[in-house]
């Protein structure tokens, strides 16, 4: 009687569960929670899921995935827009949300040392009573580890940069299970090649990060919030394009059209706003200085025809309002019942702003396709969701075609296909238009020497 050969996963499977013990599944539901983040790709399950929690176990399982062959995909809060998390070649599904410490705080040097599964909310919660907080602000909730893997941004990136900018250095398991230290707790460093900044954004396919220290800011002495309403989107824009250009050191400065207005009135009950196009502005500094900085943008705003410029000092009110901004992408799914989105991240110089969005806006109209920008306009980063029914293929179809659309002419303005939510599948083929043959033959390169064997998140970044 024939037998079916042991599977090379079964021998990974069967060695993790002597130590991991029931830290180990692959029961259905856990598999079909890690079969995908909150990208349109269609899912993938796992062979199983391991739940790790120290630096030791990641090691000793990559070392059998390598040993054996077997594909390894790293999995945080699942929260990913670009299909990162999506195990499309099977294998192991490595959760580290469970890796949830902060190792140490030095206050006097203002960085600290977590493990990746902590989010920024709960960085921040154990911060505050320090008079530190960690900035780097993408809007949902996400590992850090995860922002990482894909170099996160948000809206706070205007003013104190992105994940890459506040990452001091990093503990990661290569994918043989060695272990290595980057960077370090100095401001500076100019000795060999940095590798910190490699890993930042690798998405997981050059190696598995299990510890991240972070450069701090302190909590400013003033925070101020506004908003400001406009007659149309071109307004809103040249707002922006105008302040920045100004050199107003503004924190935040979001952008909400009109459709994305509505659907956040809806949606977060935001009562005494308008449907029309939206800035949010947020300001940090001394009581002085936020007042002198909210007093000239709303200069520049009413030069625009922008109207109604309200300030929010009092943290309940500002709290309402970022809440809304942060539930931006539910609202725009739930805008018509029923319909999905594939959510767009264009990033373009500050002066091609309005070129990049009042022309998406257009080719979205002229499609007849409902969709929602919203976008950290102050770094050029915009989000265009385009709603579609999921029960048509062909809507599905037009959606892409709209997405592709809207690269192209970000590209063609200068600028990128992705500024903040990585490449994963969805980016897969701008890359090489972005970045030309040559330079993606040598991120393969880069890739196969840092995993020979192609087990850490295959079919990512890279087509085929």
């Amino acid at each position: 009687m024939n037998t079916l050969a042991p599977r090379p996963v079964d021998a990974v499977i069967a060695a993790a569960r002597a130590f991991l013990g029931d830290r180990l599944s692959t029961a259905q539901a856990i598999r079909e929670q890690h079969s995908r983040g909150e990208d349109q790709t269609a899912p993938t399950l796992p062979d199983a899921v391991a739940y790790v929690e120290t630096t030791e176990e990641v090691s000793r399982i990559l070392a059998l995935c390598n040993q054996h062959g077997v594909p390894l995909v790293a999995f945080g809060a699942g929260t990913s827009l670009e299909g990162h998390v999506n195990p499309v070649r099977r294998g192991i599904s490595l959760d580290l949300s469970r890796m949830t410490s902060i190792l140490e705080v030095n206050a006097e040097d203002m960085d600290c040392l977590i493990e990746p599964g902590v989010t920024r909310q709960q960085l921040n919660d154990y911060l505050r009573d320090q008079g530190m907080f960690f900035p780097v602000d993408p809007g949902s909730v996400c590992t850090i580890g995860g922002m990482c893997a894909t170099r996160a941004s948000g809206t706070n990136a205007v003013r104190y940069g992105t994940i890459r900018e506040n990452v001091l250095g990093l503990e990661v398991v290569l994918a043989d299970g060695r272990v290595i230290q980057t960077g370090g707790r100095s401001r500076k460093a100019a000795n060999g090649y940095d590798l910190t900044r490699l890993f930042i954004g690798s998405e997981g396919t050059l190696g598995i990060i299990t510890r991240v220290r972070l450069r701090l800011h302190g909590i400013p002495e003033a925070q101020s919030a506004a908003v400001c309403q406009f007659p149309d989107l071109a307004a809103a824009v040249n707002t922006t394009i105008v302040t920045m250009q100004s050199g107003i050191p503004v924190a935040r400065i979001e952008l909400l059209d009109a459709d994305q207005m509505r659907a956040c009135i809806r949606y977060s009950k935001l009562e005494g706003y308008r449907a029309t196009p939206t800035l949010f502005l947020e300001f940090h500094g001394t009581e002085a200085g936020v007042r002198e900085q909210a007093e000239a943008v709303e200069a520049i705003a009413l030069d625009h025809g922008g109207e109604g410029f309200a300030w929010a000092t009092d943290a309940e009110a500002r709290s309402r309002l970022w809440k809304a901004r942060h539930d931006a992408y539910w609202a725009a799914v739930n805008l018509i019942p029923g319909h999905r989105g594939i959510t767009t991240d264009v990033c373009v110089p500050i002066s091609r702003l309005a070129e990049a969005i009042v022309g998406a806006k257009a080719d979205a109209d002229a499609l007849g396709q409902t969709t929602c920008i919203v976008g950290h306009v102050g770094d050029g980063n915009f989000h265009q969701v385009i709603l579609f029914d999921p029960n048509d293929p062909a809507a599905l179809e037009r959606a892409w075609e709209l997405d592709r659309k809207i690269v192209a002419r970000g590209l063609a303005l200068g600028g990128t296909c992705s500024g903040e939510h990585g490449v994963g599948l969805g980016k897969r083929e701008f890359l090489e238009q972005e970045h030309g043959a040559e330079a993606l033959a040598l991120m393969r390169t880069i890739k196969s020497g840092f995993d020979p064997k192609g087990i850490l998140n295959p079919g990512k970044i890279f087509r085929n």
